[in-house]
């Protein structure tokens, strides 16, 4: 029986050589933000927020057309912390 990842980390690569790291408790909410937030505006400069449920009260917001590449990562509680 396959494991099942308890969230997914997104590492969002940006121009300039940034990285910011958004964590996701399911595939498809990554999906959903995608297809309906990033990839409409995918060439746009205006700003649009990106979730960061689990930080209280700080929020983050991109140029849609700065994200050099998206790396998508399954976690999963077994998992070992890599530094």
């Amino acid at each position: 029986m396959p494991r099942t990842p308890n969230e997914y980390v997104v590492h969002l690569l940006i121009e300039g050589g940034h990285k910011e790291e958004v964590r996701f408790p399911t595939i498809q909410e990554f999906q959903k933000w995608y297809s309906s937030e990033l990839m409409p505006k995918a060439a746009s400069n205006d700003f649009i927020s990106v979730p960061i449920k689990n930080i209280q009260g700080e929020y983050l917001v991109i140029r849609p057309s700065r994200i050099s590449a998206i790396r998508v990562e399954p976690i999963f509680s077994s998992s070992v912390e890599r530094f």
